[in-house]
């Protein structure tokens, strides 16, 4: 399972490549591109340079560059149009475990208990499952590693099978100690740490909380996990309250993140599309406007 080095969810958005059409942008001027300078000789020479150096400060600098501000937005791509409370209740999201077994930090979540049962506000639930759609779906628009981490051998499969559709990374079988915070002890290489972890079940195949959850927060990476009524919620960066353990809420929790992600990914295909036609017109005009500027310099 290849990783990489660790970065913070929002320090790559200078990574991030905008153009002029994207919303909710700011603008700040860039930087002088670099050309060629036309050389002669004696006096001349030296005056030559010093028109193009000032013809390339004035006419040539590069476009206005763009700082993308997408998170300043409340739903950018659209993901809170995805999942409801009655697409949640159809899938038995509120279905919690036993009340004996209710741990107190999930309080907040529950909206009553039937049938010595916990069952989850679903309202609570839809919030939380928008919020965690919307970071994922930015994490994805600026190029950030995904990695899916779960302990459900009745859900490997469909886990795996998710990951590989969005192009990214899954771990469903049983976690070894410090793949994330000694990472060189398994790899040989430099490698990069994901971005973002998402844990469709927090509880590992003992009963305990995933060690990816801990592992993750000492390297501060951010974590999207559902949290059933007996798990903790506290060291998860998003979490979601909800059934974690049966088939039909997995594939509801799998297909969700497959779109969002899918979203982000393409909507930064279509911002690299764009700043590739803008960059090789901004250059034939460059061009353009050096060779006459050279041929005017000559004469």
């Amino acid at each position: 399972m290849a990783m990489a080095l660790p970065s913070s969810l929002f320090s790559f958005a200078a990574r991030v490549i905008g153009l002029r059409q994207t919303n909710g942008t700011r603008w700040l001027h860039g930087a002088k591109g670099t050309l060629f300078s036309v050389r002669g000789a004696g006096e001349t020479a030296l005056q030559s340079d010093q028109q193009l150096s000032n013809f390339e400060d004035e006419d040539l600098s590069t476009p206005d560059i763009e700082v993308d501000d997408t998170l300043e937005h409340k739903d950018f791509f659209g993901v809170r149009k995805l999942c409801t409370p009655s697409l949640l209740f159809q899938h038995k999201v509120h279905f919690g475990h036993k009340a004996t077994s209710l741990d107190p930090r999930m309080r907040q979540f529950v909206y009553g208990i039937r049938s010595n049962h916990v069952i989850f506000d679903l309202d609570i639930s839809n919030f939380h499952l928008q919020e965690a759609l919307n970071i994922a779906a930015h994490v994805a628009l600026r190029d950030g590693i995904i990695l899916f981490v779960a302990r459900l051998p009745h859900c490997a499969n469909l886990i795996e099978q998710t990951a590989k559709d969005c192009g990214e990374y899954a771990h469903v079988r049983q976690w070894k100690m410090g793949c994330l915070t000694d990472i060189s002890k398994y790899q040989k290489m430099e490698c990069r740490l994901p971005d973002l972890v998402i844990l469709p079940s927090t509880v590992s195949e003992f009963g305990s909380e995933h060690p990816v959850v801990a592992e993750a927060a000492k390297l501060n990476i951010p974590t999207i996990g559902i949290v059933d009524s007996n798990c903790n919620p506290n060291m998860i960066t998003y979490p979601v309250p909800g059934n974690d353990d049966t088939l039909t809420t997995i594939q509801l929790y799998c297909s969700l993140f497959k779109e969002a992600i899918l979203r982000g990914k393409a909507e930064r295909a279509n911002r690299l599309k764009l700043l590739e036609e803008e960059l090789s017109k901004d250059q034939e005009t460059r061009l353009s406007k050096l060779k006459s500027m050279s041929l005017k310099l000559n004469k």
